[in-house]
């Protein structure tokens, strides 16, 4: 499995500190309980931040043209008809994923288009699963034209314990569903702004695939 760009500087810290942790303890207590005890824990939590980072080679095996696929690993946490007022000021269908700590937090661009438009909000580090997650936490915001000339919006959340949101998409940028839209570290959201029209082909509770699972089919209007 490979390491994603983000967590290679992150990982080699703390394998770093972990190792002289380690091999202080050991010449210091040697081989006793505590050394045996310290060396386990700092062992799996290495793997768990290691599994955090995980990147898996993904493409979207079916023609995508026209579908919504999950920018995300997660959960289905809300499908619902709302106002978005912050930047496209109309009616929308949100569909929002949930991603634990035990997700791939890697994000794909739901859609293929060109990026329209790109922004940031400083905002609270509330749990990701509540609905004002959407409005009132760290939030990036990126809306791609499809080739029919539909607008999505998808917003990368922060959650309590994500405190960077990397963005890669520029706008004027074109993308595609098996590129890399951006990352959210550790624990997070990432919601999907769609016109009021769209077949939804997911359900509540419903567990998704990024780059994998359709989430929707657009039609050809706008919100």
């Amino acid at each position: 499995m490979k390491v994603h760009k983000e967590g290679t500087g992150l990982l080699l810290t703390l394998f770093t500190i972990i190792f002289i942790v380690n091999v202080t303890l050991y010449h210091t207590a040697g081989k006793g309980e505590l050394f045996y005890s310290v060396a386990l824990i700092t062992s799996l939590f290495f793997l768990l931040v290691l599994n955090f980072f995980r990147s898996p080679a993904r493409r979207f095996p079916y023609d995508s043209e026209g579908l919504v696929i999950a920018p995300a690993d997660g959960t289905i946490v809300a499908i619902e008809e709302v106002m978005e007022n912050e930047i496209l000021h109309r009616r929308c269908l949100q569909i929002s994923i949930f991603m634990s700590i035990f997700n791939v937090h890697a994000n794909w661009f739901p859609v293929n288009g060109t990026v329209k438009h790109v922004s940031h909000n400083n905002g609270r580090f509330m749990a990701a699963y509540l609905p004002k997650s959407s409005t009132e936490n760290e939030r990036s915001t990126i809306i791609i034209t499809t080739r029919n000339g539909v607008d999505v919006l998808t917003r990368q959340i922060a959650g309590a314990i994500a405190k960077r949101i990397v963005t890669y998409a520029k706008p004027g940028d074109k993308c595609h569903v098996d590129e890399q839209m951006g990352f959210i570290k550790f624990g997070s959201r990432v919601d999907v702004y769609l016109p009021v029209d769209t077949e939804i082909l997911v359900e509540m509770d419903q567990k998704v695939t990024g780059n994998q699972t359709p989430i929707a089919r657009l039609k050809t209007t706008n919100c």
